[in-house]
């Protein structure tokens, strides 16, 4: 029994570890980003790498780039597609989630 407890707790920690950036990839994916972002290579709008890349380090990345999601933003990348639009369809918490998953691509 207390072998099955540690390998429990060895489980619970290790989904506590991955859950999150697992929840935003699937975010990204329900919330239609993956049709004009990939991870690591740009589509018509920059990589997801390349933007955190771009706002990693900065005081209140997260929070610019989530209001870019949310209210859309264009003029910094210079993309075939032109200006992101707003995504209506993604709430401000979700926005801010996005975000900062982005930010933690490396």
């Amino acid at each position: 029994m207390k072998f099955l407890s540690s390998i429990l707790a060895v489980a619970a920690l290790t989904a506590a570890s991955v859950t999150p950036a697992l929840a935003s990839q699937q975010l990204a994916q329900q919330k239609a980003c993956l049709a004009c972002h990939a991870v690591d290579k740009p589509m018509l709008g920059p990589s997801f790498k390349a933007v955190a890349d771009k706002y990693r380090g900065q005081k209140g990345a997260d929070a610019k780039l989530a209001q870019k999601i949310v209210k859309g933003g264009g003029g910094v990348w210079n993309m075939p597609m032109g200006a992101m639009p707003p995504q209506a369809q993604v709430k401000e918490a979700e926005a801010l989630q996005l975000a900062q998953w982005v930010l933690s691509l490396k």
